[in-house]
């Protein structure tokens, strides 16, 4: 793979950060015009095709100042293309376009597990955290979380010397709960902070979904140790399942309410956790390969579609998430035209691109 030219990759981080164009529509917009640079070129016209207003593409000043207050902190811009970009990313659906990264990227393309679990973590669930973060550590992985309390906490802090990664839903210097300060320095000197959002950027709710996402992503296999039924852990640990990771759970006390989480993964499917020895029999005899795509964004000629196909796809949406091939075959339409007119309704906000190749209606 070679190398982005830097105007592409700014391009890149420019269309990352489009309102209203999430992961989904940025990877079809790159499949469909081979570049963000031209698909910035298109997008005013692909927009105000069918009466709709233009996409407002932040100017480069943004995107400079954006970088800048990443230089003040030395951190690093990875995007979707780059050579450093992680591997194990590029297999789940869509990819992240970008990563904000600060310490040593290496450990990002590594065999790594993930470790979450209950904010509010018991003393024994925590010890059992560390244990298996640094049993982990002197087995050759990394460990994955998310810097908050409890149980993340332990994590980091059991694989400190062996390589830890931290994923934060605010920026790259967004340091919660602040009594995690030390930690996070140490993590910066020794493992790898990454977020997806902006530099500066303070968490917001809508942020840790992604976050989860990428903590999954980044991992062989997702450890739980506690977690409520409503918790987001359990969260981490079903897009874990969507992108063919092993979900481990480490059982507990039905007396405890951190248990239940654990434990009904355990009665839908979850592989049982005792220990370190648990986790490496199950990557032994179910071992999952990290390959990426072979080709996952070659240039491809835009594609026009006509208003007759694209009202014709658009009847045919609805609330209920459906699969593209699907609306391919009622149509008896190329998958490249259904796609190309997906992109023009998502664009015009009748259409909701999703993970997995679904569609609904906005």
């Amino acid at each position: 793979m070679t190398a982005l030219p830097e105007a592409e990759r700014i391009a890149r981080l420019r269309l990352a950060r489009t309102d209203r164009i999430g992961p989904v529509t940025f990877s079809q917009l790159l499949k469909r015009f081979g570049s963000a640079e031209q698909a910035i070129r298109a997008l005013p016209d692909l927009a105000k095709r069918h009466g709709r207003s233009a996409y407002t593409v932040p100017p480069l000043s943004l995107i400079e100042d954006e970088i800048a207050a990443a230089d003040r902190i030395a951190a690093r811009l990875i995007v979707l293309g780059d050579t450093n970009y992680p591997a194990s990313l590029t297999t789940i659906d869509p990819p992240p376009p970008l990563l904000w990264t600060r310490g040593d990227v290496s450990l990002l393309s590594r065999d790594s597990v993930a470790i979450v679990g209950a904010r509010i973590a018991s003393a024994g669930g925590q010890r059992i955290a560390r244990g298996l973060a640094q049993q982990l550590g002197e087995m050759g992985y990394g460990v994955v979380s998310g810097l908050a309390r409890g149980i993340d906490t332990a994590a980091h802090s059991g694989s400190l010397t062996s390589g830890t990664i931290a994923v934060l839903g605010g920026g790259v210097n967004d340091i919660y709960p602040p009594e995690n300060q030390s930690l996070y320095e140490q993590i910066v000197d020794q493992g790898c902070i990454v977020s997806e959002s902006p530099v500066g950027a303070r968490a917001q709710a809508r942020d840790f979904p992604r976050r989860n996402r990428i903590i999954s992503g980044l991992s062989k296999g997702v450890v739980v140790v506690e977690a409520e039924l409503k918790s987001g852990s359990l969260i981490t640990a079903r897009l874990a399942a969507e992108q063919g990771r092993d979900v481990f759970a480490v059982p507990g006390s039905p007396l405890d309410p951190r248990s239940r989480g654990t434990n009904d993964l355990l009665r839908n499917g979850a592989i049982l956790c005792e220990g370190v020895e648990d986790i490496e029999r199950a990557f032994t005899t179910l071992r999952i390969l990290f390959d990426p795509p072979a080709a996952p964004f070659d240039a491809s000629e835009p594609q026009d579609v006509s208003e007759d196909v694209v009202e014709r796809i658009a009847a045919l949406l609805s609330p209920v998430p459906t699969p593209q091939d699907e609306l391919a075959r009622a149509l008896g339409l190329p998958a490249a035209t259904v796609s190309a007119a997906l992109l023009e309704l998502s664009l015009m906000q009748r259409a909701s691109l999703l993970s997995g190749g679904l569609v609904s209606q906005s």
